[in-house]
């Protein structure tokens, strides 16, 4: 399929969609599988007896209280670090991943996420005290934040512009199914009695080992080659990806974007540069956002959650399945839709939509569920349909978008850092989610959802007015097209930021 990569001020490029570039996306992508796996695996097995007994015994008695309360039964802090521990670590990952991504690669930093998280996988699968289970699953979190920095910055350096926005959710739809596989492994384990949880918890080795090894045979992108001043290796890598003899033009334009780049000595202080500020202002509140939906809070413990509303406990695993399924199912509309409709439609839209769901939910608990006791069956069916419709509206938007928007907006000189910056608040604000959900959830009932539905309001507004469209701009071309045009940011856009540095360097 030839595309030609072009807008009302870049020049075209032509590109094919080439088989080869469908293998090496679909095997970096193993990366995001990883992540939904660990994702959807840590609420099953919190739900767990076996695991309850093993290493969090206060819980499990109180689990067992005929007249428990529907909120706090589950509220330990040691039980939600279990969770949180692995995005703590991936916080601080991605600053070294992204040195990582700069001065080795893409494709090394995916090897090294692969390699943490097989290391990780067989300490929380064989742990023997709390200790280990935790090391364990900050080494899981190390691969997290190499895996999440270089994943998603491969797959749009070697997109064509025109496809960049589907081809790059497809980091977000293995996510959605990772949650779903673990989701169907909590189903079927947790009737295997003792040792359920370990399967469960060994499981994420699979995907890592296909990316240890399926990374071994893609190719580097061709911007990482040239910033690294292989030049000729990153024209052929070019040509290859490309599928087309004609590439000079693209090959001069990442040239261009290298020399200028290679001028900047300190990118993380390039970034509190005023040019900068677009792109990093809306990286660091897609993260903001994305977690303060709610979403990682409904999948890290919808199990959970559906057992607090009256579910059991097979009928609340097998609810969290049906879940997953809607995730994944709905992502393949955002990947039809991204370069279609564009961002801000999808963004905008599923504002609406999730605000709608969070609100009836959060009504229906507020009036229905008291502290002890279980929801009516047609009250909890209802929560599980509007769960499922909420989370619909968060795979084709907010959960691809958070991914997408921060790695296709920041200039070289500036990509691999702004986007460990991203990264890293992604993993912030994930691990304050997963950190404080339960004992918010203790303490709000169900006015937590209508906590979440006052940061929907927010990010709805903020999309709205500060986040311009991207479809189909060259990645390179982002500052003439996206910034300077914007009603808001181009006040930032000052003409002497383009040479301040080298100046300073020259004088």
């Amino acid at each position: 399929m030839a595309v030609v990569v072009s807008n009302a001020n870049a020049p075209a490029f032509e590109a094919k969609m080439t088989v080869y570039v469908f293998i090496c996306v679909m095997i970096a992508a193993v990366g995001g599988l990883i992540f939904g796996y660990d994702i959807g695996i840590s609420g099953g097995v919190s739900a767990m007896d076996d695991f309850l007994k093993e290493f969090f015994p206060a819980v499990w008695e109180r689990k067992k209280h005929v007249h428990e309360n529907n909120y706090c039964k589950y509220d330990n802090q040691f039980l939600q670090l279990f969770t949180s521990s692995l995005y703590l670590a991936a916080l601080v990952a991605s600053f070294f991943a992204s040195a990582t991504c700069s001065k080795l690669g893409r494709r090394p930093t995916m090897q090294f996420a692969s390699i943490f998280f097989l290391i990780g996988v067989g300490l929380t699968a064989g742990a023997v005290n709390l200790v280990m289970l935790i090391i364990g699953r900050l080494f899981l979190g190390f691969g997290v934040g190499f895996g999440n920095q270089a994943v998603p910055l491969f797959l749009s350096e070697i997109a064509p512009a025109q496809l960049r926005g589907g081809l790059n959710i497809v980091f977000q739809l293995m996510v959605t199914i990772g949650i779903l596989i673990a989701n169907i492994v909590n189903y079927f384990t947790a009737t295997v009695h003792p040792y359920g949880w370990r399967i469960a918890l060994g499981g994420a080795g699979i995907p890592a080992v296909i990316l240890l090894f399926g990374s071994l045979l893609i190719i580097e992108t061709p911007t990482s080659l040239i910033e690294r001043n292989k030049n000729e290796q990153g024209k052929e890598a070019l040509r290859k990806i490309r599928g087309v003899d004609d590439i000079n033009d693209e090959y001069e334009s990442i040239v261009h974007a290298c020399d200028i780049a290679s001028q900047v000595k300190d990118p993380y202080r390039k970034l509190l540069k005023p040019a900068s500020r677009p792109p990093f202002i809306i990286g660091m509140l897609l993260q903001l956002f994305q977690q303060f939906t709610g979403i990682n809070a409904i999948m890290f413990y919808a199990p959970v959650l559906f057992q607090t509303v009256g579910f059991g406990s097979d009928a609340a695993l097998l609810s969290a399945v049906i879940t997953g399924t809607i995730n994944v199912l709905a992502t393949f509309v955002g990947i039809y839709l991204v370069d279609k409709t564009g961002r801000r439609f999808l963004l905008l839209q599923s504002s609406v939509h999730m605000l709608i769901c969070q609100l009836i939910i959060g009504i229906i608990l507020a009036k229905d569920l008291g502290i002890t006791g279980t929801l009516g069956r047609p009250q909890a069916l209802v929560v599980v349909i509007f769960v499922c419709v909420y989370v619909m509206g968060f795979a084709w938007s907010w959960g691809p978008l958070g991914w997408l928007i921060p790695s296709e907006t920041f200039p070289l000189e500036t990509r691999s850092a702004g986007f460990a910056v991203a990264v890293s608040c992604n993993m912030f604000f994930t691990f304050v989610i997963a950190q404080a959900f339960l004992s918010m959830l203790c303490g709000m009932r169900s006015g937590i959802f209508f906590f979440f539905s006052a940061w929907i309001i927010v990010m709805g507004l903020f999309a709205f007015f500060f986040i311009p469209e991207t479809k189909g701009i060259a990645i390179d071309d982002m500052r003439e097209s996206v910034w300077k045009p914007h009603w808001f940011w181009k006040r930032y856009m000052l003409p002497e930021d383009d040479h301040q540095d080298v100046e300073k360097r020259n004088a």
